[in-house]
């Protein structure tokens, strides 16, 4: 036997949902607007389908699924290409928005996605067999960016992501590399995003401005994903 599972998303309206879609290289495979709202996209393998339902938040959505593929590298890259074209720019906060490549600590580098309906696409690729959570660092700025991580994308709490990041910026006696410094602010600078917080977000990118130019050359290529989300959060 072979099996697919397909999910089944939610939506407010249709149209604004296809359209991200569309941008993303995806192909409106099927639609129709009676007896009720659905529509169906298809790029490769993967396939989604949506649904309207009038009384319904995204901002509030806990809806997502997760993609596997074996070019997890390639298809960001090509979703931040086409979304670009579409909105003029990388969407990084709000709806919808693309976050950053992450090698996690369970075995996947992964990005999460989440569409105009506010259902969370987590894309991923599997970089070990094993794939439970590994232990969290016993260093004090490691251990804060693990935790950090794990609220802000795995949990989608935002808010708890920041109150790590703050607290462990703010020890007096202990201070982070430049590499650990730079992590955390990134991420600090896309929760201040997420919160609405612009004044926060602006004094983080700031200062993560100034850790850069603190990292020698040979550790630039540690911290690539972390310069490409700078880059992106920028705009």
């Amino acid at each position: 036997m072979a099996e697919k599972t397909i999910p089944i998303l939610p939506c407010r309206t249709i149209q604004p949902v296809l359209d991200f879609y569309t941008a993303l290289g995806f192909e409106v495979t099927f639609q129709q607007t009676s007896p009720n709202p659905y529509a169906v996209v298809e790029r490769g393998g993967i396939e989604l389908q949506f649904f309207g339902l009038k009384r319904y938040e995204p901002t509030e959505s806990y809806s997502t699924c997760y993609v596997l593929t074996d070019d997890v590298d390639g298809l960001h890259e090509s979703f931040r290409t086409g979304l670009k074209a579409a909105y003029g720019k990388i969407p990084t906060r709000g709806l919808p928005r693309i976050g950053a490549l992450k090698d996690m600590s369970y075995g996947m580098r992964q990005f999460l996605m989440t569409d105009p309906g506010g259902n969370c696409i987590r894309i991923g690729q599997p970089t070990s067999e094993d794939q439970h959570h590994r232990p969290a660092p016993k260093e004090t700025f490691a251990r804060a960016l693990h935790h950090a991580s794990l609220l802000a994308d795995s949990k989608e709490d935002p808010a708890a992501a920041a109150k790590v990041i703050d607290r462990v910026l703010g020890l007096e006696d202990e201070r982070p590399t430049p590499v650990q410094r730079l992590r955390l602010l990134v991420l600090r600078v896309d929760v201040a995003g997420r919160l609405s917080d612009g004044e926060t977000a602006a004094s983080a990118l700031a200062e993560a401005d100034a850790v850069v130019a603190q990292i020698g050359a040979q550790e630039r290529e540690s911290v690539q994903d972390d310069l490409d989300r700078l880059a992106e959060l920028r705009t």
